[in-house]
């Protein structure tokens, strides 16, 4: 009769363990399939996003950074982004502390602070692309969010993820998107995605996990026009505008001079 009980008992672990094992299979097989199912909606993002040869588009921003006493601050922009591919660009930034535009046509790039009537120029010759990488690795002028402008925005943006993970549906200004989220080893990044045959991507937030506070980089994308007016891309400088070199312009990141910025690095 104790052996039988035994037995019984020794069945119900094993059952029990079976149970588990097939329960932990599912939900690895749930996150795997629904890590899929991000992936692929990105992929349709990058290739809508990348089809567009001419778009205009307005933006708000909020960059956040974490104080030595450990206080969140948050600063908020708006701007916009015009561009026609391969090799034409205008982006306007307009906060609280700095009013600047970036402006380019394919030869030339001109960094514009208009709100102190001063201006500097490099010859640029190539895509978007590369005007992008030669911002960020001579002048120390990045973007967060630039990512999405890429002609290869997929390739970008899942180069260094380890995890994805399809969140469910949301509502951004009314228009309902998919949610996804992505891990990489600095950064988690979250992206809401117009639900429909226009990809559009309508809000984007990277993380920091680097950085104590885990600050937040987040940019709302409002109106998408896919045209552009043609003479977009035409400097004219203001009148009594000073033309200084790259490095004596000051004043044109998103947060006020001597706050270091700690949120949107990926």
């Amino acid at each position: 009769m104790a052996i039988a009980v035994r037995r019984r008992r020794h069945v119900h672990v094993l059952c029990t363990l079976i149970g588990l094992a097939v329960i932990m299979a599912a939900t690895d097989n749930r996150a795997i399939a629904q890590g899929q199912d991000a992936v692929k909606i990105l992929k349709a993002m990058s290739d809508y996003v990348s089809s567009q040869k001419a778009l205009s588009v307005t933006f708000d921003s909020d960059v956040e950074v974490v104080t030595t006493t450990l206080q969140k601050i948050q600063f908020t922009n708006s701007g916009q982004v015009q561009l026609s591919r391969p090799d034409k660009l205008r982006v306007t930034r307009t906060g609280g502390y700095t009013d600047v535009e970036v402006i380019f046509d394919g030869k030339t790039v001109t960094i514009n602070n208009k709100g102190a009537n001063a201006f500097a120029q490099a010859e640029a010759p190539g895509s978007i692309d590369q005007l992008i990488d030669l911002l960020r690795d001579k002048y120390g002028v990045t973007a967060p969010g630039a990512d999405i402008m890429f002609s290869n925005a997929f390739d970008v943006m899942t180069e260094d993820v380890i995890e994805s993970a399809y969140i469910g549906r949301g509502v951004i200004d009314d228009v309902e998107c998919e949610h996804l989220a992505f891990r990489n080893i600095d950064t988690d990044w979250q992206i809401w995605i117009e639900v429909g045959a226009h990809a559009i991507p309508r809000k984007y937030v990277i993380t920091s996990k680097s950085v104590t506070g885990g600050p937040q980089y987040t940019l709302r994308i409002k109106e998408w026009r896919t045209e552009v007016l043609p003479d977009a891309f035409a400097f004219k400088p203001a009148q009594g505008a000073k033309k200084v070199a790259m490095s004596d312009l000051t004043d044109i990141d998103e947060v006020p001079q001597g706050t270091v910025t700690t949120g949107g690095a990926k």
